[in-house]
């Protein structure tokens, strides 16, 4: 066995003096292109052509009419996404913005190649080796599945905040090499700049702070002692941040997606308001998230968010959606996480230069992020406990996309430590004598080499749950259920699953703009009740909608939906306290309220129905809210909606009652057969990875089970029969393991 072979980590690194601390070394910029490059087709293999379920929808309906998402708005990436959606790229307007975050990851997998080949050079003295290195943590990088699936179906800003996070982390380790070199000020200087501007584009752009801080300190602290260069960074990182700006200019023009409002102006823009004390205010209250209010208590235990980390890793290198194979998972993840530590370790021992900034880095990522997220109990985790603890709405490992990138760089340190091990031991028993610095021979490494096949690991793993190649069943929900609406009707819609994608299909699609969509809990808000209020109808394209809509004319509706000054609109209360029933009249609607708390929202449902009911038709998503308005008895489903009828319902030839609520039969055959495209989608694609979003597939089963189940009652076998096929593929698509005997009695 040649000397080589047990030296440890510290004492390879003084046996190889001459390759320490990256001296001689050159960035391989051909290669991190070309390492780029080969993520990018990966990504753009399994791109999505369309949009997905939760925030994707309202983003890319942002960036197409240079609106506002939820705060705090990311101007940058509205800005970028808009810029995409213009240029002459292959597929769709969704597919142009998938794109973009396509080429950010892999822009950020060609930074963490530069990082991976340079902690690499103060180790081992070949640069092939450095090379294979580098491609490791490439490949475990951006195959892990947090990473790729935001890679191919941009939810929204991650895939950007990843590219400046890496892009900042590759001027640091350069930075670190020669703090005092006539560069170095330069480079921190743009640092300051990348990180105002990705803040831009999200909170996360300031995550490299603290690592950015301990490399300084640790490297030359007396950097912080020059006030001019500290001045400098200050004031390219406000320019950094001035994307900031377009929130007020755009929100004064009142685009179609207006969230948080920062603007003082109410119906035009006026020079008195575009910079006014009330449209900074409100401007400062959107960044800064105040609609969301404040959470002081912790959302669980520290250990349990730990714990939703550990899920979410677990992830990273096989995405069993269905819990089918937890054993080896739990192998994969343990066998992860063991590189990346053995490679934490090596890159210590080894390169401390860079280690003073990666290190850190790593720990902000980690129990510093975890412990700032602050969440509840993760969607999917520890199911045992079931509803005695408080739990996210969905899951969130997109919040730890950059742990889990950048995981990646040490769990190939650790796997090519592992690769040099094992290329030594080989080395003691072959006839060929080591290298002059002390490494094992060529075909030693040659012949460990299959052990780098656990970098494909994540890349086999992952495919089926990450791809999103021609997956367009979001688009086609939303499209489904505008179309469940009459022309100029009004859907009430509950949370993020039915109203983003509707949003989507409307300012992205073109689809049924006519429709006015109305959140419930954006209804508690004054700006969005102020925008129902300015925001004009839009036309009905009869030529465009269905077939169903066509025996009739639609008349346009004329003025608002709501029939109130702003004034009196903003002066509506949170809630009122009703000490004993209350009835509501409208019409021959009688409705009886119980008595209770009715929020604001509920007050301006009811003003709704007061003001444009009947002109206009009025629609309630999936879900129990016209119920507590005391307008179950005139809620009459049809297809994927609920219709508010002028008179109680009564069971009829085309009318039957289904649990609570009564099921309208030729209507919500026609939409099924005629108008809804999901479920056929929801087929052919054969799978639903997102099980927090499972209630989207699931409101399609129902409704077509209940559908084929009162066809049949009313002897109509034939089309009872072909609704009951769809829903059985979808059931088995979908993993519904709910009996269907047992779905009619969920409505």
């Amino acid at each position: 066995m040649s000397a080589a072979t047990s030296k440890t980590p510290t004492a390879r690194a003084a046996a190889t003096a001459n390759v320490d601390s990256g001296a001689g070394y050159e960035p391989s910029y051909k290669a991190a292109a070309i390492a780029a490059l080969a993520v990018f087709v990966l990504y753009f293999i399994t791109i999505a052509p369309s949009t997905a379920m939760w925030d994707t929808g309202e983003y890319m309906a942002a960036a197409k009419v240079l609106g506002l998402p939820h705060p705090p708005g990311n101007p940058l990436f509205v800005l970028l996404g808009h810029f995409f959606g213009l240029l002459p790229l292959p597929g769709s307007y969704a597919q142009h913005i998938n794109t973009m975050a396509a080429l950010a990851s892999a822009g950020s997998a060609g930074f963490w190649f530069l990082i991976t080949e340079r902690i690499l050079s103060g180790w081992l003295g070949k640069s092939w080796q450095r090379l294979v290195g580098a491609a490791l943590a490439t490949l475990i990088g951006a195959t892990a599945f947090t990473v790729w699936n935001q890679s191919v179906v941009n939810e929204k800003v991650y895939t950007i905040s990843l590219f400046f996070f890496t892009a900042v982390s590759w001027l640091m380790i350069s930075w670190t090499d020669d703090p005092e070199g006539p560069a170095a000020d330069r480079r921190l200087v743009l640092v300051a700049f990348l990180m105002g501007l990705g803040y831009a584009n999200h909170p996360a752009g300031f995550l490299c702070a603290p690592a950015v801080g301990v490399a300084i300190l640790i490297r030359r602290w007396q950097t912080f002692l020059n006030w001019r260069l500290v001045v400098k960074g200050l004031l390219v990182m406000g320019l950094g941040l001035t994307p900031f700006i377009y929130e007020p200019i755009r929100a004064a023009y009142f685009p179609a997606l207006n969230e948080g409002e920062p603007t003082g102006c109410l119906t035009k823009i006026e020079a008195s308001c575009t910079f006014s004390p009330l449209t900074k205010q409100r401007l400062m209250d959107n960044i800064n998230r105040e609609q969301y209010g404040q959470k002081l208590e912790r959302g669980a235990p520290y250990s349990a968010q730990v714990g939703m980390w550990w899920l979410y890793f677990k992830w990273q290198w096989l995405r069993d959606a269905y819990g089918e194979q937890p054993v080896l998972q739990a192998v994969l993840a343990v066998l992860f996480l063991c590189l990346g530590l053995i490679g934490g370790y090596v890159h210590w021992a080894q390169d401390r230069r860079t280690f003073w900034y990666f290190g850190p880095l790593m720990f902000t990522l980690t129990l510093a992020l975890i412990y700032y997220m602050n969440f509840k109990y993760g969607w999917s985790q520890s199911l045992e406990l079931g509803d005695t603890v408080e739990r996210e709405a969905r899951d969130r490992d997109y919040f730890y996309i950059w742990s889990f990138s950048a995981w990646g760089v040490w769990a190939a340190l650790g796997l090519v430590y592992i690769w040099q091990t094992i290329a030594e031991l080989l080395d003691g028993s072959s006839e060929e004598a080591p290298d002059a610095a002390g490494y094992a021979t060529r075909r030693s490494w040659l012949l460990a080499t299959p052990l780098l096949l656990v970098a494909c690991v994540p890349l086999v793993g992952n495919w089926s749950a990450a791809s999103h190649r021609g997956d367009t069943f979001t688009a086609d929900w939303g499209a489904d259920m505008l179309n469940s609406v009459e022309p100029y009707g009004i859907i009430i819609t509950n949370g993020d699953n039915d109203t983003f994608p509707l949003w989507y299909a409307q300012e992205v699609e073109g689809v049924r703009q006519d429709v006015l969509v109305l959140v419930t809990s954006y209804l508690n808000t004054d700006w969005f009740v102020r925008q129902m209020i300015r925001n004009p109808v839009r036309e009905y394209d009869a030529a465009k909608g269905p077939a169903i809509y066509r025996s009739k004319v639609w008349p346009k509706p004329v003025g608002p939906p709501l029939k109130m000054t702003y004034q009196q609109a903003d002066a509506e209360p949170q809630y009122v306290e009703l000490r004993e029933p209350q009835v509501f009249k409208q019409n021959d609607i009688v409705a009886t309220i119980k008595p209770g708390y009715m929020s604001r929202d509920q007050i301006m449902v009811l003003s709704l129905i007061k003001d444009a009911y009947p002109q206009r038709p009025i629609y309630f998503s999936t879900g129990n809210y016209q119920q507590a308005l005391g307008l179950g008895a005139y809620s009459l489903r049809q297809g994927l909606v609920e219709k508010l009828m002028p008179k109680p319902i009564t069971e009829g030839k085309d009318t039957i009652k289904v649990g609570d609520g009564y099921l309208d039969i030729p209507t919500s055959y026609a939409l099924w057969t005629q108008v809804y495209k999901a479920p056929k989608e929801l087929i052919k694609e054969g799978k639903w990875i997102d099980r927090p979003s499972f209630g989207i597939p699931y409101t399609y089963t129902a409704t077509g089970y209940v559908l084929s189940q009162a066809l049949k009652a009313t002897g109509k076998e034939v089309e009872a029969n072909t609704v009951l096929t769809d829903v059985t593929k979808m059931a088995t698509a979908a993993r519904i393991t709910e009996t269907l005997a047992g779905l009619g009695n969920d409505r």
